[in-house]
């Protein structure tokens, strides 16, 4: 019974937030922020390690603070969803105030030559997809929802601008490759964790080994095609977004899979300076650890094991 009514009430929800102003989103996803900060669950837990690894010199005020509006950041991407998928496209598009690096995306849109556009999870990467798709021909990777009657909805709402959506498996990956060959545009997360044995390499993240995709390689060494970093930063106050292209680390374009891993890690890095606060931080980026080393968010699984036999 759960499965039949749970997808048709998510997707109500969607579309009724589809219609609520950014502001009233907004404000919304400050008081689940503080909500997820204040009952010290998984998210702000993995928040709070990941933030004292990579910013190791901020004092616990400091901290905290960055943890609450990060959480309330992530909270607006999620809220956001309906707007994106469901809100008129016209409208939505015109979310958008202004472009900044342009001229790092046309440079590297050239005729006859492919372009892998990293976008980390910062922001809304969902309304990125649909200002290039509307533009460009463009090819991302997808992996349907663990509720089949969801896909879709999703998968509609991300291909409505002119996205093609191909499977996260060896046929995607081909998929991709053939798209870069004939020219036009795919995306990457560069710092989405594969699976072990699933094309992956340690390279450092902020100073820390982390388990590395090797696709983004992979795909420019075989393709000869150019890189550029792409995220959509949220404006205060609902003000609504803007979009910012960079140049990517040179270590991208290296034959060597360690190095262009560590060049794209570099990547990551470079975006997240431009507004660290919307990065999505509850994400366990440095779950796989290199041997033996100490496991980062064991402490958090333990805790969450205790819960379930109390």
């Amino acid at each position: 019974m759960k499965d039949k009514w749970l997808p048709q009430f998510i997707v109500c929800l969607w579309k009724g937030a589809a219609r609520v102003p950014l502001r009233g989103l907004h404000g919304l996803a400050w008081l689940l922020g503080r909500a997820l900060w204040g009952i010290k669950g998984r998210e702000q837990q993995v928040t709070r390690t990941n933030l004292s690894l990579c910013y190791p010199r901020l004092t616990k005020q400091e901290r905290s603070r960055m943890e609450r509006q990060s959480l309330s950041a992530s909270a607006a991407t999620m809220l956001e969803l309906g707007v994106m998928w469901f809100g008129p496209l016209d409208k939505t598009l015109a979310l958008i105030k202004r472009v900044h690096g342009i001229e790092h995306l046309e440079a590297a849109l050239k005729p006859g030559q492919g372009v892998v556009l990293l976008a980390p999870h910062i922001g809304n990467w969902e309304l990125l997809n649909l200002w290039l798709s509307k533009r460009h021909a463009f090819t991302a990777m997808y992996a349907p929802p663990e509720m089949a009657s969801l896909d879709v909805h999703i998968r509609g709402g991300r291909e409505r601008a002119g996205a093609h959506l191909v499977p996260t498996d060896r046929r995607g990956v081909m998929q991709l490759m053939k798209a870069l060959k004939r020219g036009e545009m795919v995306g990457v997360l560069p710092d989405q964790e594969p699976e072990p044995g699933q094309g992956g390499c340690f390279a450092p993240f902020f100073g820390i080994p982390a388990y590395t995709a090797t696709l983004l390689p992979k795909l420019i060494s075989r393709s000869g095609a150019r890189a550029v970093i792409g995220l959509a930063r949220r404006l205060p106050g609902g003000g609504g977004f803007e979009l910012i292209f960079l140049p990517p680390d040179e270590r991208v374009y290296s034959e060597d899979e360690v190095v262009a891993a560590a060049g794209a890690n570099a990547c990551v890095e470079r975006a997240i300076v431009e507004t660290p606060l919307q990065y999505q931080w509850e994400y366990k980026r440095f779950r796989e650890r290199p041997g033996d080393t100490y496991k980062f968010y064991e402490r958090i699984r333990k805790r969450k094991k205790k819960k379930k036999k109390a």
